[in-house]
């Protein structure tokens, strides 16, 4: 298993919101297909990476015996769109295990029991067709591609209600120092405009347009 991303960059993470990170960094970013299952909700963790064959979800039942407090299971479906590998069981599982949260590249089940256990999963959607004990075979902490970004084994993973973001351990002290502040102007420019102060005047958007307007 991968090493653990240190819990002093956990917990920066844990103050900062992915769309915040949106504004100033480029890379990471899980395409918004897959979106959180609950409506809000935060989680950072270390990514443990899991690859499945479309019809087979026993490497993934074994990763229970395996995973830690404050893991991240990052599940690369292989293109596999139909086939849930994820349900009300290892929900309960992964809950008890103290399990963060899950990415699928792919499709969940048992929304209501995911909904009602409030863990967080983060799917390309809800599919009654379930994946089966085959045997077949898969990867686990390979890197893996979801949602158009690779995730390596050990990542640090931050993930909330608008999305999910991959990056190195080495990133995280960087990102989350700049995206604290970012959020902290925010709460400054939110009260100046409580006391009335015109959005286009605090951002210098109006003098931008006014200077595209001049070069004709």
């Amino acid at each position: 298993m991968p090493a653990q991303v240190a819990p002093e960059l956990l917990a920066q993470l844990m103050q900062c919101e992915t769309a915040t990170i949106g504004h100033f960094h480029t890379h990471g970013f899980v395409e918004p297909a897959i979106a959180s299952m609950l409506p809000q909700v935060r989680i950072a963790g270390t990514a443990v990476t899991v690859s499945l064959p479309p019809e087979d979800g026993t490497l993934l039942n074994h990763l229970m015996r395996l995973v830690r407090p404050g893991d991240v299971l990052i599940v690369h479906r292989q293109g596999d769109r139909h086939r849930a590998c994820w349900g009300g069981v290892m929900t309960e599982v992964a809950s008890r295990l103290g399990v963060a949260g899950v990415v699928i590249d792919g499709m969940a089940t048992d929304a209501v029991t995911i909904r009602d256990k409030q863990f967080p999963v983060w799917s390309r959607g809800v599919a009654s067709l379930t994946t089966r004990f085959a045997g077949i075979g898969g990867a686990l902490n390979v890197p893996v591609s979801i949602g158009g970004v690779v995730v390596n084994p050990g990542d640090a993973i931050l993930a909330d209600e608008s999305g999910v973001i991959v990056m190195a351990p080495s990133e995280v002290s960087a990102i989350t120092t700049h995206a604290i502040e970012v959020q902290q102007a925010e709460e400054v420019l939110l009260a100046k405009i409580a006391d009335g102060a015109c959005l286009p005047d605090l951002t210098g958007s109006s003098k931008l347009i006014e200077e595209v307007n001049a070069r004709g």
